[in-house]
């Protein structure tokens, strides 16, 4: 594995400002490694979703400096940090955000051919990743008639069709039974690292630990531990 950093932090803090400021992070600081599996793990309002948040240029840091894929995207703005997203930065959203009109392969297709991808050539590739992810035979239903483990494997497949470099989960095995969990884990890490992708997700799971390459805790905002 290359020991450079696809996604770097550097004394990274977010504060929501109000009447009683929030600090969501804290001086954070972390590497990831290009190729790794890193999951982020601690508790409710430790700062995890800001993290990810951030690490996918959806929400900007109050300081500190952040780098992905190794762009500088804390300074990014505007439509700049909108084109590198959609060229470099894959998400597994916790809810899903799948549309529920569509077909499992209209869902991973729509989103090459809103990056310009022909038709033909976006539905082909999408049937590859719904097939290389167990779904060939699902491929043609509604979204609202797959089980909860089947979404998650649609929202891994729409996240990784536009090859991104840097794939972001958000509690990807919420609601899934220990089993479904593990298959969903273990097909995300396998097929990320075909396409060379850094993953990162963050997780209340503590059973994460045991697929990740890389472990971090944060408590309170604050990293109090990294393996």
């Amino acid at each position: 594995m290359s020991a450079r950093p696809d996604i770097q932090f550097e004394e990274v803090r977010r504060t929501f400002p109000g009447p009683a400021p929030v600090h969501a992070l804290r001086g954070v600081s972390l590497s990831v490694a290009q190729g790794a599996f890193c999951v982020v793990q601690g508790p409710s309002g430790s700062g995890k979703t800001t993290l990810l948040a951030i690490a996918g240029g959806l929400d900007a840091p109050t300081s500190g400096r952040v780098w992905v894929a190794g762009q500088e995207t804390s300074a990014l703005r505007g439509r700049w940090l909108l084109e590198f997203r959609c060229a470099h930065v894959g998400f597994v959203f916790q809810d899903f955000r799948l549309i529920d009109v569509l077909t499992a392969a209209e869902n991973v297709a729509l989103g090459l051919e809103l990056r310009g991808c022909p038709g033909r050539q976006a539905r082909a590739r999408s049937l590859e990743l719904l097939d290389r992810l167990g779904l060939a035979g699902r491929a043609g239903s509604s979204v609202r008639r797959l089980s909860g483990g089947e979404k998650q494997r649609v929202a891994i497949a729409r996240a990784l069709a536009g090859a991104p470099q840097v794939l972001l989960a958000d509690e990807p095995t919420a609601n899934l039974d220990w089993d479904t969990a593990r298959e969903v884990l273990g097909l995300m890490r396998e097929v990320a690292r075909e396409r060379g992708a850094t993953v990162l997700a963050v997780s209340h799971d503590a059973r994460l630990a045991g697929h990740a390459d890389q472990v971090v805790r944060l408590v309170d905002g604050c990293v109090e531990a990294q393996s």
